[in-house]
């Protein structure tokens, strides 16, 4: 593995050799970086060229220059180098502080987009494939290819429409009316229907049971007004809590693993009381203490569940850990809502809490809760661009992948054994579903990384595609090798990535060197 491994990344520098040398002489020959200054009328036009001559060295030849670039460029490799030297963009910025603050800025973006949209489209494509040719698998199917089909600046336009402005003018006066609240149920009401049985009996049943609970919680929302002060509160905090413990514990150990239930119970427990113990020393905090809180409840989940043991520990240890971490999320999250009315009445935010442009209010200052908001309101639009984009793909190649195993003759084999059937799809044919799937993830995202363009564009968000659009048009030879070799790395790291998570997959592959 670690000659493979090696092997690997040597041909990564050769390539990235290579591709680097053809890119920056296309560069160099796409159009000319003083273009701008030659049509200037400025008095001191022929010393701001010859400044931006010297600062781009432009009176060497294109193959000798780039052999420059790459000696500044080796230093962001080399550990002992003093420096990393990728140039200079024409406005005489470095571009790695320009580079740096993009990548920030496309990861926080990307990250989340893909780990929902990966999250979502599998889980959907698993379910439509136990549910071939039901109501919902045909109604998954046609939603994920409208969305796939939908041009992504046209979708952007209609979230920045409908999600950003009709929103924002919704909150000048929170009431729903009840032809909104009319429609929202029987739209649930259909959701509902969809999930049910085939038996129409009891997709009228699922129909109504939805409809009348998104009426009755919209209604409900609405004479509290909800929508002003938002906030879950520790009685949805423990009611959501349970529906997580049972969740988690039927699909990782089975219902009749009473100790993993009840380790998980004793998590939602525990939460609980962390509602009120910990929300005082919340008002100071930090990324950073987010992170420890959160190490710590995995800790005392796989404490908890070691502790009551039973016929598979793993289990009820696996179990406790995630339910105590997502009743830590549910807290976070309340502790977010709490902080809304402060932020929305912000004069930097001026009542229009969700953001069409941009990646942050400018100017705004306030506490960690404050800006995280801030950051959540400037990625909600084009992260649900992204994942609207990239769910059919998920979830058509998941269910086709896990159509696939369902039909093998181990998953035979298994059901002839007796095996429940939740044991037979999570432990014999899920993980053996994802192996297709590697290379699709580890390839989408490597790419996305490298900016989503026509997204950022739209939404004006400071990113790697934006560096990249206006480099290009300027005819900007650093900035753009900058972004080539960002995404050069990560597409060679994660096709490697990929590769080795074949042989975590499936036993069977092994890479040799």
């Amino acid at each position: 593995m670690v000659t493979y491994i090696v092997r690997r990344l040597v041909t990564a520098v050769l390539i990235l050799f290579g591709a680097s040398f053809v890119v920056y002489q296309l560069t160099a020959l796409s159009g000319d970086p003083l273009e701008d200054l030659r049509a200037s009328n400025a008095p001191n036009r022929d010393q701001l060229i010859q400044a931006r001559t010297e600062l781009l060295d432009l009176n060497t030849p294109a193959p000798l220059r780039y052999f420059g670039w790459l000696a500044g460029a080796a230093k962001c490799i080399v550990p002992f180098a003093a420096t990393c030297d990728l140039g200079s963009s024409i406005q005489g910025e470095a571009v790695t502080t320009s580079l740096s603050r993009a990548m920030g800025n496309t990861i926080t973006l990307v990250a989340t987009a893909t780990v929902l949209a990966i999250i979502i489209g599998i889980s959907l494509g698993i379910i439509t494939a136990l549910r071939q040719y039901s109501g919902l698998d045909y109604g998954v199917t046609f939603m994920s290819f409208l969305f796939f089909s939908l041009p992504i600046f046209w979708l952007a336009v209609l979230l920045k429409e409908f999600g950003a402005i009709g929103f924002n003018n919704f909150l000048d006066d929170p009431d729903i009316p009840p032809s909104t609240i009319a429609v929202v149920a029987i739209a649930s009401g259909l959701i509902w229907a969809l999930f049910a049985s085939k038996s129409w009996k009891r997709k009228g049943i699922a129909f109504v049971l939805g409809a009348v609970v998104a009426a009755v919680l919209l209604f409900l929302l609405d004479l509290v007004g909800w929508f002003a002060n938002p906030g879950l509160g520790p009685v949805v905090i423990l009611v959501t809590g349970v529906g997580i413990a049972f969740g988690i514990v039927l699909l990782t150990a089975g219902l009749r693993n009473r100790k993993a239930l009840y380790s998980s119970l004793i998590m939602v427990a525990l939460g609980l009381v962390a509602y009120y113990v910990v929300n005082p020393v919340l008002n100071a905090a930090t990324i950073w203490m987010i992170i420890i809180l959160a190490v710590i409840t995995v800790l005392v989940g796989l404490g908890v569940g070691y502790a009551m043991g039973g016929y598979d520990r793993s289990q009820s240890m696996r179990a406790a850990a995630l339910t105590g971490l997502l009743m830590g999320f549910l807290i976070v999250v309340d502790r977010f809502m709490v902080t809304w009315p402060s932020y929305v009445s912000n004069p930097r935010v001026r009542g229009r809490p969700i953001a069409t442009v941009g990646a942050e209010t400018p100017g705004l200052e306030g506490t960690f809760w404050i800006n995280g908001r801030d950051t959540f309101t400037h990625l909600l639009l084009p992260t649900l661009a992204l994942l609207l984009a990239s769910l059919a793909s998920y979830s058509r190649y998941s269910r086709a992948s896990m159509l696939e195993i369902m039909n093998m003759d181990y998953i035979r084999t298994a059901r002839a054994k007796g095996l429940s059937e939740r044991t037979v799809v999570m432990r014999h044919a899920f993980r053996n579903a994802l192996i297709p799937l590697a290379t699709l993830v580890a390839f989408d995202i490597g790419a996305l990384i490298g900016g989503a363009i026509i997204t950022e564009q739209v939404f004006a968000f400071s990113g790697m595609g934006q560096l990249f659009v206006q480099a290009l048009q300027r005819t900007d030879p650093d900035p753009i090798m900058g972004f080539f070799l960002v995404a050069g790395i990560l597409a060679l790291v994660f096709n490697l990535v990929a590769d080795i998570a074949y042989s975590v997959l499936d036993p069977r592959v092994r890479v040799k060197a």
